[in-house]
């Protein structure tokens, strides 16, 4: 799963000035435990990019709701898959 987020701005500008993005940063890794994590800017704001295993549905609103109430923001989870599991489903479309 890919989990893409566009921080607040003055949410996340109160978060880093009272520190607390830091533990609210730690807090998402630890409950997405994800193989790749990356910040930039995107369309002005500060956006997170984090690729994961969901093993569970359940799990969109443990991980969304801290994003939508101390950063307010905006958060897709978009299905994505790796090479390998790629080729695997080009090959079960193709009925091999």
């Amino acid at each position: 799963m890919l989990l893409r987020f566009e921080m607040g701005l003055a949410a996340a500008n109160e978060l880093n000035r009272t520190g607390e993005s830091d533990e609210l940063n730690r807090q998402l890794m630890d409950s997405t435990k994800p193989e790749a994590a990356y910040f930039a800017t995107d369309h002005g704001r500060r956006t997170g990019y984090l690729v994961f295993d969901m093993v569970d549905s359940a799990q969109i609103p443990v991980i969304a709701e801290p994003l939508f109430q101390r950063m307010g923001a905006t958060v897709e989870f978009i299905p994505v898959m790796n090479a390998d599991d790629l080729q695997r489903g080009l090959a079960a479309a193709a009925g091999g």
